[in-house]
């Protein structure tokens, strides 16, 4: 089971800039893709960004060229820097990872877990 601790949420004006980070603990294989989406009040879960082990990253539309993910394998963390904000980023942040479980078989299908959710409050 992989837990999942976000950090870095709050309130910021248009334009400004914050940083999530998202740290992956417990007892696991292998994690493989992570991953931060996102839900505003009365919406779904959109993607906002997923970075695969390899480092290989996509960005849903709406947040292109405006966030960047990274990670750290060693230290099994992800961060997500939001430069130029806008009021319609207000949402609350969900981090995510896929994972193999202990002693995984050619057979064992990847495990999905969610973070708690951290708010990122955009004024105008």
């Amino acid at each position: 089971q992989v837990q999942l601790a976000e950090s870095g949420g709050g309130l910021v004006q248009a334009g400004g800039s914050l940083r999530l980070s998202c740290a992956a603990s417990g007892s696991f294989y292998r994690i493989n893709d992570m991953g931060w989406y996102r839900q505003a009040a009365g919406k779904e879960r959109d993607l906002v960004a997923t970075i695969s082990r390899g480092g290989d990253t996509n960005y849903g539309d709406s947040v292109k060229g405006r966030f960047s993910i990274s990670r750290d394998n060693v230290k099994n963390t992800i961060d997500l820097q939001m430069n130029s904000l806008k009021p319609e980023d207000t949402a609350v942040y969900y981090c995510n990872a896929l994972y193999l479980p202990k002693n995984p078989t050619a057979y064992t299908a990847s495990h999905r877990s969610w973070g708690q959710g951290t708010q990122v409050t955009v004024s105008s």
